[in-house]
């Protein structure tokens, strides 16, 4: 099996590659990155690319299943930056996948993709996926939620699997995540 990771340098990116990396039904990963690391995981052959920009067809020519994992959250000063590469880069993604011919399409949402809901109750997996319409990161899940249910209508032979985690924290990563979430200001001791 061959699979394809988008935005495979970051947080989710790098754990995903260690567990495929161990998995043994995969014979080979292609790592998607914009810059190409200096490490190399079990099995990962890299492949530099901007999902936003680059045609991914030829990439994702023989994948049995493409895990897309790429998205910016910041500079949330720059919405048009983060819609690039969060929307577009989506959509680039499945018209790749279809193009390609890939069975299987993995997309990473967030749960900042669901509606405000109730205070006194939890929802489940059904509850409408239209975001907080004041948090350009939401409106840009929830919009991809969009067209990802149109891509399932057009392509009812492919798999399209929806993962919508909350915040996802790995040792290596928490330098980059308390600047992410308490600014650089905060010393690392303090965090």
């Amino acid at each position: 099996m061959r699979v394809v990771v988008t935005g495979a340098t970051g947080n989710i990116g790098t754990a995903l590659l260690s567990g495929l990396g161990g998995e043994p039904a995969v014979d080979a990963v292609a790592g998607v990155a914009r810059r190409r690391p200096g490490w190399r995981p079990d099995k990962v052959q890299w492949i530099q690319a901007d999902v936003a920009r680059d045609d991914l067809t030829p990439l994702f020519r023989g994948a049995d299943a493409v895990v897309h994992l790429a998205w910016l959250i910041q500079p949330s000063h720059r919405p048009l930056l983060t819609w690039q590469a969060n929307v577009h880069g989506a959509a680039n993604v499945l018209r790749a996948v279809v193009a390609a011919d890939v069975p299987v399409v993995v997309y990473s949402s967030s749960v900042g993709a669901y509606s405000p809901g109730p205070k006194d109750r939890p929802v489940d997996e059904s509850w409408p996926t239209d975001g907080w319409p004041t948090a350009a990161y939401s409106r840009e899940k929830a919009y991809v939620e969009r067209l990802l249910d149109r891509f399932e209508r057009e392509q009812p032979g492919r798999r399209v699997v929806r993962v919508r985690p909350a915040f996802v924290f790995q040792r290596h990563a928490a330098s980059q995540q308390r600047r992410l979430f308490a600014g650089p200001a905060v010393p690392g001791r303090l965090a």
